[in-house]
């Protein structure tokens, strides 16, 4: 690699780069009082809440499981998820359906918002990087921010949002196998 690529490939320090917004289109929605962004290519879908199975010893962010089209696929409160205050459900609480990568697959996963705003088209110019907090708060799912008119959009990279679940996941994959079970 040339110098000018290595660059923008490493932080200063030779450290690579804990996340990289790239410009494009990116899903808005809102938790409590901020705005949160992501890439458009990993939605697959917007349902409005429905009826969510609770699963037996999950985490406390973890609401449960859904059957969309006959597919079980595990819902994450993302309010509880980033350690913020739990909300009763409104009319405009939904869920979004996203494909997160796995080390070995690809998984679909639903995540509880509070509404979903708008889909953006995010410059270079718009961009900025994730700061830096130290080791005291954790940023390393945030690809970095977008500023649009006078507010601030959190970009998450929702693969590392999600990459401490394999458990979830694995308790998804059981009720999977119940239900083609039972059905079969």
């Amino acid at each position: 690699m040339h110098g000018d690529s290595m660059t923008s490939v490493m932080e200063q320090g030779g450290m690579p780069q804990r996340g990289c917004a790239k410009a494009g289109k990116y899903l808005t929605f809102r938790l409590a009082a901020e705005t949160y962004g992501i890439e458009i290519l990993k939605v697959q879908e917007i349902i409005a809440m429905m009826s969510v199975t609770r699963m037996p010893r999950s985490a406390e962010y973890v609401r449960g499981v859904i059957n969309l089209r006959g597919k079980i696929l595990p819902v994450i409160d993302l309010r509880l998820k980033f350690q913020m205050a739990a909300e009763e459900d409104t009319s405009r609480t939904c869920i979004i359906v996203v494909q997160v990568q796995r080390v070995r697959d690809q998984v679909t996963v639903g995540l509880i918002v509070d509404e979903v705003s708008e889909v953006l088209a995010i410059t270079e110019e718009q961009l900025e990087p994730a700061p830096a907090f130290g080791t005291s708060v954790a940023t390393d799912f945030v690809l970095g921010m977008a500023k649009v008119a006078s507010k601030v959009v959190i970009l998450m990279d929702m693969d590392k949002v999600l990459a401490d679940d394999d458990t979830m996941f694995s308790q998804v994959e059981s009720a999977e196998l119940v239900s083609s079970d039972a059905t079969s």
